[in-house]
């Protein structure tokens, strides 16, 4: 089948990739020249385990392509996937402007029936709007479908490959028959696709990661209380998670979410409520919670050092929002880093994937280190911001060695008590006992 992506972000790529790799031909098309420049020479754009390889086979095997011009991306295609931003605006509202931009432009250039999809997270209502955009200057039919995804960054591959459920929004059963072969791949072990009108497949994502988000702040806030009632929340987290009604993941408690989903979602999926005069209380409590949450570790830290942490050298292992990605968006890493900075504490920072995003943003007000080591060596302090595997088995005597204060700050709850006691440390973690080496 010939498909159109429009925009190679994150789900774009993804997207667009993944279908080629099933033996579709694929065009994604970008106004970025130097992206796209960078797509057709074989570069990849961004960083996910397991992409570089899809994308490499499927270039070469000519059934990827990238381009500017629009017309000729969507030439020939019988599915258009819409894989564009949809940033929060200043009232926290997803900003629909691309989509809605795209949408109108599509309209001129239709030549033939085609199914538009929209794959980016957008409010309830929005396939009316796109339809309607298109339709002004459309002069061949066409569908809408809203299909959500649902990609977990680090493994969003094996997640588009193999989906736990695909959700389809749509009521013609034109579209329904196309994406349904064109998902029929990827659902061979009998996951299901499931089929529904378009704006309650609209509503799914939202409300999806908005109660994944719900369980993370809740655990968080159990963490909380672990620390006032003298519990362990990793004990609370595991006879929690054992009932097969809660189950066991997103039950870790650290310091907070981030990335590009979880804050958005909840934030718009708040503001539409607002906009149908529903007091959804629930999220705004999780939105504020998890904003607490994310600097946490700071008053311990402040605490330990007397109050003041001017001239005092700070290492953090991990910048990424979570391992395997080197995406930053609300990472809280980066709430920290703010925090310590106006508290005049020299920051050194290393993550394996996110150094060179967090430079285009902050620039030189931390160093940055070329491994983990480096990072800790005259250090005062190790705070831990991201969970990446190699932050889990360090060599504890070169860290002890190489820091001023055997103290760590984890927020991710990395180590164990016993083995932190045993080896000297000071440690504090979310929701445990402290330890006082």
């Amino acid at each position: 089948m010939k498909i159109a992506v429009i925009g190679t972000g994150y789900v774009g790529l993804v997207t667009g990739t993944c279908f080629a790799e099933t033996g579709n031909n694929v065009t994604c098309v970008d106004i970025d020249e130097s992206k796209v420049k960078s797509l057709q020479a074989g570069k990849i754009t961004i960083y996910e385990p397991g992409l570089d390889v899809i994308f490499d086979r499927n270039i070469k095997q000519d059934r990827l392509h990238f381009t500017t011009d629009l017309a000729e991306g969507i030439k020939g295609a019988k599915v258009i996937f819409l894989a564009l931003p949809t940033p929060p605006g200043e009232d926290g509202s997803a900003d629909l402007k691309y989509v809605l931009g795209v949408a109108e432009d599509l309209g001129p250039i239709l030549e033939d029936y085609a199914v538009i999809v929209d794959k980016s997270t957008v409010p309830v209502g929005t396939a009316e709007k796109v339809r309607d955009r298109i339709a002004v200057n459309a002069k061949v039919e066409f569908d809408v479908v809203s299909n959500p995804e649902f990609l977990r960054e680090g493994v969003a591959v094996d997640d588009f490959m193999k989906p736990d459920r695909v959700v389809i929004g749509t009521t013609s059963s034109r579209a329904r028959k196309i994406m349904e072969t064109l998902y029929a791949p990827l659902v061979r072990q009998g996951n299901p696709i499931l089929f529904m009108d378009e704006r309650s497949a609209e509503l799914t994502k939202y409300a999806a990661n908005s109660f994944l988000a719900t369980k993370i702040t809740f655990m968080n806030e159990i963490a909380n209380m672990c620390e006032l009632l003298g519990a362990d929340v990793d004990a609370v987290r595991k006879g929690v998670g054992t009932d097969t009604r809660i189950g066991k993941r997103f039950l870790f408690a650290g310091i907070g979410y981030g990335g590009s989903c979880f804050p958005k979602d909840v934030q718009a999926l708040a503001k539409s409520a607002q906009q149908v005069d529903y007091d959804f209380s629930i999220l705004k409590s999780v939105m504020e919670v998890n904003e607490r949450q994310k600097t946490k570790l700071i008053p311990r830290m402040k605490e330990y050092f007397g109050g003041d942490l001017s001239g005092k050298t700070i290492a953090i292992w991990g910048l990424a929002f979570k391992p395997y990605t080197d995406d930053i968006r609300e990472a809280p890493a980066l709430y920290n880093i703010n925090q310590l900075l106006e508290a005049g504490a020299r920051v050194k920072a290393y993550d394996p994937e996110a150094m060179e995003n967090v430079k285009k943003v902050i620039g030189d007000k931390i160093e940055y280190s070329d491994d983990a080591y480096e990072a800790v060596k005259d250090a005062d302090a190790l705070f831990i911001a991201t969970e990446w595997p190699v932050f889990r088995t360090p060599d504890f005597d070169k860290v002890s060695e190489y820091l001023n204060n055997k103290v760590i700050f984890d927020g991710r709850n990395l180590y164990s008590l016993e083995e932190m006691k045993d080896l000297g440390f000071t440690y504090f973690s979310i929701g445990r006992e402290n330890i006082y080496g």
